[in-house]
This record gives structure tokens, C-alpha cells and sequence, in this order.
């Protein structure tokens, strides 16, 4: 009966991590929906809130990392149990460095309304909402692979996130074009390379998370590793 109750506790405390992890994934999730909102709208204060948000998503990582701690000194965990909280642990870095990114285009929308925003700009803010929408799908994808320790949609993040890559090297293009044809723009377009990076970097955190969940679930570590051996270690 006492390992009975053990267990249980260890099963709860392992559930209300997993809940502020997904917590914190809806919270950067939302910050980077809203920064580019604040792009498309440039809107200052929708961006000062972006960056009010970068301080409770700090917080939160610092939070659920002390939990971790407490879990690990207590429980001593073993084989799967321990990869999820090495998992956690992985998963809110990569969240947090999100909150980074969105944090850092909500600082650039301040610097490009400072300066001034040529018209001939919208069509490139506009090609940078669907990047953003794709790397938001694949953030979201990943959230929900974790919440269900789920390798099939979390293989699916991994497959998306070409596409995100492909956008990213043909704004960069548009870009270059926009800079060679009219000098004026080229410190705004620079500044809207710096955004598409950033974008693209919140594909890669979806990536990371979903090779966590597969190596949760697995035990293998696919990183690195091509997509056939990834399929093939789902199976």
C-alpha cells in the first residue's frame, strides 16, 4: 500500500508539471500570435505588451525547473519516468526561447514604426504572417504531441518543418529583390530578415520538442537523424 500511495503521488506530481508545461507552451504560443499582430498592425503598444509577457514566461521556466529539481532529488526516477522529466526540462528551454523570439519582433515593430515604414513593405509583413502561421502550427502540433505523448503527430511536426525553411529562403529572396530596387528600404527590410529568422527559429523549437516526445516514448534520441530513420523509429 505505501509504494501504491508513492506511486499515485508521483503520477499527480508528474501530471501538474506536464499541466504549467502546457500552460507555458499557450502563454508564448499567444505571445507570438501577438507579435505578429503588432507587425501587421504596427502597433506599439501591442508590442510593449509582447514584451511585458517575456518576464512571467521567464518566471515560469525558472518555476517549473525547481519543481523538476524537487521531483528528481525525491523520487529518483527511472527509465521513462526520467526521460519525461528530462524531456520537461528540454521543453520549457525551447519554450522559452519562443518567448525569446517573439519578444525580439515585438522589439523590432518598435524600431521599424520609429523609423518609419515604406507601403511597399506590407506585401513582405504579410508573406511574414503565413511563415508565422506555419511555425505556429507546427508549435501548436508539438504542444498537443507532448500533451498526449503522441510520435505520429509529433513526426508530423518534423515533416512540416521544411516548409517552414522554404519560406524563410524565399522572403529572404523577396527581400534582397526589394533592397536591390529601391535603396530606401533596405534598413526595414533587414529588420524584416531579422523577423523571418526568428520565425523560422520557432520551427526549429517545434522540432526540438517534438524529437523530445519521440524520445520519451521510444527511448531513441533522433536528433540529427534523417526522416526515414525517424519514421522508422516511430513505427
Amino acid at each position: 500500500m505505501p509504494d501504491k500511495h508513492l506511486s499515485t503521488q508521483f503520477d499527480a506530481e508528474l501530471s501538474g508539471i506536464s499541466n504549467r508545461v502546457l500552460e507555458m507552451g499557450g502563454l508564448v504560443e499567444s505571445q507570438l500570435a501577438q507579435a505578429m499582430a503588432a507587425l501587421t498592425n504596427f502597433s506599439s503598444d501591442t508590442a510593449a505588451q509582447v514584451i511585458e509577457r517575456e518576464a512571467l514566461v521567464n518566471r515560469m521556466e525558472l518555476e517549473i525547473d525547481r519543481d523538476l529539481s524537487g521531483v528528481i532529488a525525491r523520487r529518483q526516477p527511472t527509465a521513462r519516468d526520467l526521460r519525461l522529466l528530462i524531456a520537461v526540462s528540454k521543453t520549457i528551454a525551447n519554450l522559452e526561447r519562443v518567448g525569446d523570439e517573439a519578444a525580439r519582433i515585438a522589439r523590432t515593430v518598435d524600431k521599424l514604426i520609429n523609423a518609419g515604414v515604406s507601403t511597399r513593405l506590407r506585401q513582405p509583413v504579410a508573406d511574414l504572417n503565413y511563415e508565422s502561421e506555419l511555425a505556429l502550427g507546427s508549435l501548436r502540433k508539438a504542444l498537443d504531441a507532448f500533451a498526449r505523448l503522441d510520435t505520429a503527430r509529433a513526426l508530423e511536426v518534423l515533416k512540416q518543418d521544411d516548409q517552414i525553411d522554404q519560406e524563410f529562403d524565399g522572403l529572404l529572396r523577396k527581400l534582397i529583390t526589394y533592397m536591390m530596387e529601391d535603396p530606401r528600404t533596405i534598413s526595414a527590410s533587414i529588420d524584416l530578415v531579422f523577423v523571418a529568422k526568428a520565425i523560422e527559429r520557432v520551427g526549429d523549437h517545434a522540432k526540438n520538442l517534438a524529437e523530445v516526445i519521440i524520445y520519451v516514448v521510444k527511448g531513441t534520441d533522433v536528433r540529427h537523424a534523417s526522416l526515414e530513420a525517424v519514421e522508422n523509429a516511430v513505427r
